[in-house]
């Protein structure tokens, strides 16, 4: 059979078989102007809960100022090369040496990208006979891993403490002496924005031999009293043994690290392939994560904001009986509880007659069945903004619900 139209008559994910219908509208739509709150979609301004800006980095002119001088000095070239080979840089070592400080660990080592960085993590960890054990609704990037890993792997349902010590002591029961055991859980749970059980996890290694890693890259310069992630937040960093985190969302950039004991980051360092084989990012962007990491910091009034105005989200959903589950993070789900075609007009109503945009998520990138709005409160946002969109979310979910059909109709 030709490969081609193998590839072309497959069904695909469910994602695939509707892509014709959705892009450009729900998948691919284009945002323009100034990142920010208010944006364009199409030719209308548009109230935008979309964006991992969580501090309102993006747009910020320090850390504007900051990127166009890196850029200047730098260019966009250098280095000319795997860090291993050419690509060392005085700013990186500094940067690795501040992200150890700020995630409370001996070590750390810079990564060019988060989802890339995870999967060769966890490649260069463990062997085929190690046991994986990983939070059942774990972002892909660790589903990825595990595939790449293809030893033993166990998952256990999303933040059940018991069936996650279930699953502990079978393996303590069966492995050998020479097979490990790494636990794999987040930080935050970026589609539910529900925290991670770290604490209780971390009380287990009480009992069970094993490490923790714990992806944070959606808590990573939110929360904790100084916004060193959700072990900080939760009080039990010290029990993490590798602490994952991103500058994709807080920090408004790119670039990844995982922090640890300084023998195991020495180790990953001349380890991990996506590192040892693939060019450095650029330097301005090394150089602009060193800014932001400041900001992270010594700015805590953004992460306040951002907070702020998360609960009075979270707060006013629940008020007009809109289902948001349990979020404690700058991420907050609103549950529709529509079919597809529902769904459709509800985000059309939303964007064109009130101007607001935000995403809708399905299988697979939330568990089967669930169809659900994805809201992302950032520094930039006002309490205004919260009172206007819940009052625009529950005057469309009223209609659809009430009217779908009518809507429908007037939409075709």
């Amino acid at each position: 059979m030709d490969l081609f139209e193998k590839v072309i008559n497959s069904p695909g994910s469910p994602i695939a078989q509707m892509s014709r219908d959705i892009h450009g509208r729900y998948a691919f739509p284009r945002l323009t102007g100034e990142i920010g709150s208010r944006m364009r979609y199409g030719d209308t301004d548009q109230l935008v809960w979309s964006l991992n800006n969580y501090l309102g980095l993006a747009n910020h002119p320090e850390v504007r100022a900051a990127d166009a001088r890196f850029a200047a000095r730098y260019g966009l070239a250098a280095p000319m090369g795997s860090r291993m080979m050419s690509g060392e840089t005085e700013d990186l070592e500094l940067l690795e040496s501040e992200l150890a400080a700020y995630a409370d660990k001996p070590a750390a080592l810079f990564l060019n990208f988060g989802y890339q960085g995870m999967i060769s993590l966890l490649d260069s960890l463990l062997s085929r006979r190690d046991w994986l054990v990983y939070d059942a609704e774990c972002h892909a990037c660790i589903i990825d891993g595990i595939r790449l890993h293809r030893g033993k792997a166990k998952s256990f349902p999303h933040n059940n403490i018991e069936r996650l010590e279930a699953v502990l002591t079978r393996i303590e029961a069966e492995r050998g002496d020479d097979e490990a055991v790494l636990v794999v859980t987040e930080g935050v749970f970026g589609m539910s924005g529900v925290q991670g059980r770290l604490r209780d996890i971390v009380a287990l290694k009480q009992r069970f031999n094993f490490r923790l890693l714990v992806d944070d890259a959606h808590g990573f310069g939110v929360l904790g009293p100084d916004g060193g992630g959700t072990g900080e937040e939760q009080g039990c960093q010290d029990g993490i043994d590798l602490y994952f985190g991103t500058f994709a969302k807080a920090g408004a950039s790119i670039g990844a690290f995982v922090a640890s004991d300084a023998e195991i980051v020495w180790r990953l360092r001349y380890g991990m392939r996506s590192q040892i084989f693939s060019k450095g990012l650029p330097w301005p962007v090394v150089a602009g994560n060193r800014v932001r990491l400041d900001m992270m910091r010594n700015r805590p009034e953004l992460r306040r904001k951002c907070l702020e105005i998360a609960a009075h989200l979270r707060a006013d959903l629940r008020g007009v009986g809109l289902e948001i589950g349990d979020p404690s993070s700058a991420v907050t789900p609103v549950f529709l509880g529509l079919e597809a075609p529902q769904t459709a007009v509800f985000l059309e109503l939303l964007r064109h007659r009130y101007g607001i945009f935000c995403s809708a998520v399905t299988y697979p990138v939330v568990p089967p069945g669930v169809v659900q709005l994805r809201l992302i409160a950032t520094a930039t946002h006002e309490h205004s903004d919260v009172t206007y969109t819940v009052d625009a979310l529950r005057r469309v979910y009223e209609e659809v619900t009430g009217r779908s059909e009518m809507a429908l109709s007037a939409l075709r």
